[in-house]
């Protein structure tokens, strides 16, 4: 995988980053996109691929990129298809700070230090160049208003936002509810992207320890315990609750 095209992790969260404040909207429910992104870039890359609501790896050989690469490889140590939802869950110390680090050294941002409270260290991080972010952005845009199916990345890139509650972010208020509405819908347009948003929010809602099952069709009843695709979306998904003051306040 050339390192020309950055991945859904880090359009994702140049996605969150606030602009005005230097920090990452919804960062509890951001780390677990992260984890998801991870996942559909893999699946994109061709490395691993949807099995029911398993990930599993069908092509073991690197991608070049490091993050990634050992996303693969302790997937692969598993030796089974994992579920989504547990993969998601995961601890994932110190992933959001990975891919800030990471965009800083490729100068997509830049770090400034500062103090929280006058005493606490803390580290702000503001886009450098805003056109990469005005780009994404505009993907997004662009298939919240014409209506046509977008592309694999942009539609899971649309339903990690909408999984991990950056719809408010990114069109607040009474004005943005049809765009919050339309681009919760586009999670529909990439299986791999539902599937892991799904599991983001799934995790948010404390519904990890059940199986996602198929919707039966109509006049029949789907068999219990059974796997399946990922229900449509539900909508916005539960604010996770606030956790300790974090050092790094990227977030």
């Amino acid at each position: 995988m050339g390192r020309s095209r950055r991945t859904l992790p880090e359009e994702l969260l140049l996605l969150a980053l606030d602009p005005t404040t230097g920090t990452t909207a919804q960062p509890q429910s951001l780390d677990l996109g992260l984890a998801g992104a991870q996942l559909v870039e893999l699946a994109l890359a061709g490395r691993i691929a949807p099995d029911g609501d398993r990930i599993a790896v069908v092509v073991p050989r690197p991608t070049g990129d490091p993050t990634l690469d050992c996303a693969l490889e302790l997937l692969r140590r598993r030796g089974a298809p994992v579920r989504a939802v547990n993969w998601v869950g995961g601890p994932r110390l110190g992933l959001r700070q990975t891919y800030l680090s990471h965009l800083e050294r490729c100068g997509m941002v830049h770090a400034v230090a500062g103090q929280m409270c006058g005493v606490l260290p803390t580290t702000r991080y503001q886009a450098t160049d805003t056109e990469i972010s005005r780009e994404i952005r505009s993907r997004l845009d662009s298939a919240i208003r014409t209506g046509v199916p977008p592309d694999p990345r942009t539609a899971a890139l649309a339903a990690l936002a909408h999984a991990v509650g950056l719809g408010k972010h990114l069109y607040p208020g009474n004005e943005g509810r049809s765009s919050r509405s339309r681009l919760r819908d586009l999670i529909r347009h990439d299986p791999m992207g539902g599937l892991v948003a799904h599991a983001v929010m799934d995790v948010q809602n404390g519904v990890a320890a059940q199986p996602r099952r198929s919707p039966a069709p109509a006049g029949r009843q789907a068999p219990a315990g059974g796997r399946g695709a990922p229900e449509p979306a539900r909508g916005v998904p539960a604010q996770p609750h606030r956790g300790s003051m974090a050092r790094v306040a990227a977030h």
